[in-house]
């Protein structure tokens, strides 16, 4: 199976990728992971991508499609994989169609996990990280024993930029204009398929796998 995986930040896609790939037994590639493992290792390609990462807009396309390219040539990714924040673009799109035909392949499905905004920022901006051992808190889902004291070292907790309103709500803007074309590009070519992404994870799961079923080879 040819997978892609989309939906707004906060929607869960990195804990869903997770649990649809080992399920259907692809690897799962996500362009954060490969984002993080440029930056880690200081290649030209992590540097360039940090600075817009960071200030939580997309990064440009030449970019990212040079890193998943490299990615998708391993040979681990032969029977199929599942791809978690690659496309992000129609442009991406594209050229993931070429990068696949060139394979002599085709793109079997695109699962979009729906959820609206304000349970983004719910999600999101309710998390608060330890400034000592780094653990992350979730005010409703997770919350400390005692407020903005970790539970694990004692250290203080604090809301990273990342997490505040206004970040989520420009990612989502970003999302909206960028991404979101997405939906129809796949709509109107019949690849796309929608489950709920609220309520508890294992629901999420359940009906992730039920809406891909059809397409396990």
């Amino acid at each position: 199976m040819r997978l892609v995986l989309v939906g707004p930040p906060g929607a869960g896609k990195g804990t869903q990728a997770q649990f649809i790939a080992s399920h259907f037994s692809v690897p799962k590639i996500s362009t954060g992971d490969i984002f993080r493992a440029n930056v880690s290792e200081g290649s030209d390609l992590g540097l360039e991508a940090r600075k817009y990462m960071d200030a939580g807009d997309l990064v440009p396309d030449e970019v990212t499609i040079a890193m998943v390219t490299d990615r998708l040539s391993y040979d681990d990714t032969g029977e199929g994989f599942l791809l978690d924040g690659f496309p992000r673009t129609v442009h991406q799109a594209e050229v993931l169609d070429g990068m696949l035909a060139d394979g002599g392949h085709v793109l079997d499905v695109v699962l979009e996990l729906v959820v609206d905004d304000d349970e983004v920022v719910r999600r999101l901006s309710g998390r608060r990280t330890c400034r000592r051992c780094g653990h992350v808190w979730h005010q409703d889902f997770d919350p400390p024993a005692r407020d903005r004291i970790c539970d694990r070292c004692g250290g203080e907790l604090f809301q990273r930029d990342d997490d505040s309103e206004k970040t989520i709500r420009h990612r989502l803007e970003v999302y909206a204009d960028q991404t979101s074309p997405l939906i129809g590009y796949y709509g109107d070519r019949g690849l796309l398929r929608g489950v709920d992404a609220t309520g508890p994870v294992e629901d999420v799961t359940e009906r992730a796998i039920n809406a891909l079923r059809r397409f396990e080879s």
